[in-house]
């Protein structure tokens, strides 16, 4: 006899490759992009959700997840079509180490703002505490309930989009 148990995975995903590129050419408010030589290192890289070192060439763009996500549906992101400043390698990078499961800039408080999938917010939670257990289980509560499609965390501090999470379920026997 073979038992079925599923897993499910919160992954924090960075911002995509194509819209990477986009974006280091003009940003989601029209502006041309400006590289700069990050002189002091610690930005929170969207692209490859890491903070910078110093002497990394960066881009501080303006990114609207919620606009971009509506294009690629079909649907109309209405009031929730916000953008806001992120930085992003100025050239392309390798993208998140894909065996570091760490989660993307820990440390001060955090919202997890639930979206439906056509973008509607549905709520949200403050993160208070830094440990992985505390967003395991805002993730947890997030995605139990069925509407809820993605989350988005950001920093509290400046309102910041940080990274996008989404569900995955895994099957094991």
């Amino acid at each position: 006899m073979t038992t079925t148990t599923a897993t499910t995975i919160h992954t924090a995903r960075p911002i995509a490759p194509a819209a990477l590129a986009e974006l280091r050419v003009t940003d989601d408010a029209g502006r041309p992009t400006t590289a700069f030589t990050d002189g002091e290192g610690g930005a929170p890289l969207r692209c490859c959700l890491r903070r910078a070192t110093p002497g990394e060439r960066l881009a501080l763009v303006s990114y609207a997840p919620l606009r971009r996500r509506a294009a690629a549906t079909g649907t109309d992101p209405g009031a929730y079509d916000e953008q806001g400043p992120v930085f992003v390698h100025a050239d392309p990078c390798a993208g998140p180490d894909p065996d570091d499961g760490t989660l993307p800039f820990p440390g001060a408080h955090r919202t997890v703002r639930r979206y439906s999938a056509d973008g509607r917010i549905l709520g949200g939670r403050l993160v208070g505490d830094p440990s992985p257990e505390a967003f395991a289980r805002a993730f947890r509560e997030a995605f139990d309930d069925p509407a809820v499609a993605f989350v988005h965390v950001r920093a509290v501090e400046y309102g910041c989009y940080l990274y996008e999470v989404v569900a995955e379920t895994t099957r094991g026997h």
